[in-house]
């Protein structure tokens, strides 16, 4: 045999085998980390039942957060349960029935100073968990030509110093600030969130004792114009469409520090105005209640997909 031959021999066998290593790797090894990969994939998420109406912890919830606990409550009992079944009533009203023991649940905003101070006169202490982000948002009716102020110039606007939007780069018109009452959510929310260094004003007049109230006098333009709202973004965004910014009948969302509240800036936290709505339990709340069983469920994989379905923004 040549040497020519044996070196062509010599080549075809490492061919041979180069190409059924590779054979069966595609046949074989690819299977088996397919197999791998299968294994280490996240278990479905469950939707068995895990509590039924008798055994349902006794929920309530703030207007903005209703639906929420409503959604819950229905894929954690597979039944559908009416407003009037679960017995909402709103922030402060909630606050109210956990800390005199008639509810042992509720999914409300933080708490106002007054409700921790109620809290504490009556020696219960509250526990406080997140459990979807959320946005604090400013409105516009949307015919002004403001599309972003600062967090500055907000807080500015409601300590009653700048009073005209010509200063932040609107037409020369009186700013009109309307304010929430005292211990509603959405109040709590901007005495903690933006009027951190300036006292806010006396609203005289120009306080409005509804959401839903606020956001349709600055939508209406003969009322709203010139003026200015806030709310919570879920609220502002979910709960009713007038959202339109080129119309003298609906509201327009003000950037703040240049970034508009979106779903997205919530989510990824570059709005920067961030909250969120919380469970809120008394600490006392023994480790195996059906409270702390439905906050854990909330919490979840399995509820955070539901918060998610439902519109807000998860806290995982």
């Amino acid at each position: 045999m040549g040497k020519k031959t044996r070196i062509f021999i010599t080549l075809l066998f490492m061919c041979v085998v180069v190409g059924g290593c590779v054979f069966a790797w595609f046949k074989f090894g690819k299977k088996d980390n397919q197999a791998n990969n299968n294994t280490i994939a996240e278990e479905p998420i469950s939707t068995e039942p895990i509590f039924t109406k008798e055994n349902l912890p006794r929920v309530d919830a703030s207007l903005a957060t209703q639906p929420l606990v409503s959604a819950m409550v229905k894929n954690f009992t597979g039944e559908e349960m009416s407003d009037e079944e679960l017995g909402y009533s709103n922030t402060h009203p909630g606050y109210v029935k956990l800390i005199n023991n008639e509810a042992d649940l509720i999914v409300v905003t933080e708490p106002s100073a007054e409700e921790l101070e109620l809290a504490k006169k009556n020696g219960v202490e509250l526990e406080v968990i997140p459990v979807v982000k959320e946005g604090f948002v400013f409105y516009v009716n949307g015919k002004n030509n403001v599309e972003s102020v600062t967090l500055d110039q907000i807080e500015s606007i409601y300590a009653g110093e700048i009073k005209n939007w010509k200063e932040v780069g609107g037409n020369d018109e009186q700013i009109v600030a309307y304010q929430r009452p005292v211990n509603s959510g959405s109040q709590t929310g901007i005495l903690s969130l933006v009027m951190k260094n300036k006292k806010i004003m006396d609203p005289v007049q120009n306080v409005i004792s509804t959401m839903e109230g606020i956001i349709k006098t600055v939508a209406d333009y003969k009322d709203g114009q010139g003026s200015i709202g806030y709310s919570y973004y879920y609220y502002a965004t979910s709960m009713y469409n007038l959202i339109d910014e080129n119309s003298e009948n609906g509201i327009k969302l003000l950037g703040v520090n240049g970034v508009k509240p979106s779903y997205e800036t919530i989510k990824d936290g570059s709005y920067p105005i961030q909250t969120a709505y919380y469970i809120v339990m008394r600490k006392d709340e023994p480790e195996n209640s059906s409270a702390r069983k439905l906050a854990n469920a909330m919490l979840s994989n399995r509820g955070q997909a539901v918060a998610k379905e439902a519109g807000y923004v998860p806290v995982k």
